[in-house]
């Protein structure tokens, strides 16, 4: 009887660890980016918390420093998605960026003349080089 009851719990355990992993989900889109310094505390809340985050749309500017903290197997892409890379109007936030981005990335930015201030669009076929499909 123990024994089933060790495994009743356990199964309710895992359905109720599913239920938040899906509500632990958060939609990226039509995301133009702001303070670097306010986005990147935001994101460095939310992957303490274990958050997943889906890439449905644009994610420019202060928006991807994203990518510094959530880990790349916590994110997918659509293929809407699109990552629009530039530098920010302080250069500590440009290195703050920069340093954000993994190695790969950076490569893909610099193939395309490096952080400027006109934007690199990163969007499909590269992104699925990069991020898995949601």
């Amino acid at each position: 009887m123990l024994k089933k009851a060790t495994l009743a719990f356990a199964l309710i355990m895992a359905l109720i660890g599913a239920q938040r992993a899906a509500a632990e989900t958060i939609d990226v889109f039509d995301d133009h980016g702001g303070s670097v310094a306010l986005y990147a505390q935001r994101w460095q809340g939310l992957a303490a918390r274990g958050i997943d985050v889906r890439i449905v749309g644009p994610c420019q500017s202060a928006c991807t420093v994203l990518l510094g903290y959530i880990p790349r197997q916590r994110i997918c892409v659509t293929p809407q998605a699109r990552f629009g890379f530039h530098t920010a109007l302080r250069p500590d936030m440009t290195d703050l960026l920069w340093r954000g981005y993994a190695a790969d990335i950076r490569g893909w930015i610099n193939a395309r003349g490096g952080l400027t201030r006109d934007f690199k669009w990163m969007g499909a076929p590269d992104v699925y080089r990069y991020f898995r499909k949601c």
